[in-house]
């Protein structure tokens, strides 16, 4: 019998990890903005490639108490407000100058995944006026992704993306790669963390990066003894 509970135990521990890795947080929100023009910025939670967005109530833990931060080209930092809808959340903001603006999530869910930690993040940027080269450092976020140019990408060109833990490279690790038509494929970082690849369809794509690592703590007056972390980025290709 107890091997039996053991056993169960296991079982579910897996489920609640495999539930939650798959899934993921994302920003969707226009590449290009205009100076004084209201800006629309949705949040999702599911599977991109999949085309599931989960509603709200659905989410993991306590995702859906996450904070929308946006970083203005001047490095100032505002907390956006954010609104529950059918499948997502949405927010807004008005760009006062030209340059990129950054827009970031980074939450660590509640609840452990068996005795696993989890930590959801994701980025977006938008590019407002000619200015179009991205300043990585105003993202704060521990793990992301993220192009050396905010631009809309063209489908069949070579598209140039990096990423970052801690400050630094992420080196020789998988970043999963979703299209708008259901295809998802993993790329190798180099020793810069960069890695390219050639988009095949036009739409919304987003890559996301994962870094999974033995680490003892406690969180929430509970034991873990292994953390996740997961950072999607999303850009568009006409």
């Amino acid at each position: 019998m107890k091997i039996l509970k053991t056993t169960l135990l296991a079982l579910f521990c897996l489920l609640v990890y495999t539930h939650a890795n798959a899934h993921a947080l994302w920003i969707e929100t226009a590449t290009l903005g205009k100076k004084g023009t209201l800006h629309d910025v949705k949040v999702y939670y599911g599977e991109f490639a999949l085309n599931e967005r989960d509603a709200p109530e659905k989410w993991y833990s306590d995702v859906k108490e996450f904070t929308l931060w946006l970083v203005a080209p001047d490095g100032k930092k505002t907390k956006l407000e954010t609104k529950a809808g059918g499948t997502h959340y949405t927010s807004s903001f008005t760009p006062e100058n030209d340059g990129v603006y950054t827009l970031m999530v980074s939450h660590e869910a509640a609840e452990l995944g068996g005795t696993t930690k989890y930590h959801f993040i994701s980025s977006a940027q938008v590019a407002v006026g000619k200015s179009t080269k991205v300043n990585a450092d105003l993202n704060t976020n521990s793990l992301k992704v993220y192009a050396a140019n905010q631009e809309i990408f063209g489908k069949g060109k070579s598209i140039k993306l990096y990423a970052q833990l801690n400050g630094q490279p992420l080196a020789n690790k998988v970043v999963n790669i979703a299209s708008p038509e259901g295809w998802s494929k993993g790329f190798t970082t180099d020793a810069e963390g960069a890695f390219e690849f050639a988009p095949l369809w036009s739409g919304r794509y987003v890559a996301e990066a994962e870094n999974y690592e033995k680490a003892a703590g406690t969180h929430n007056g509970k034991t873990f003894d292994a953390a996740w972390i997961g950072s999607t980025f999303s850009f568009e290709v006409k």
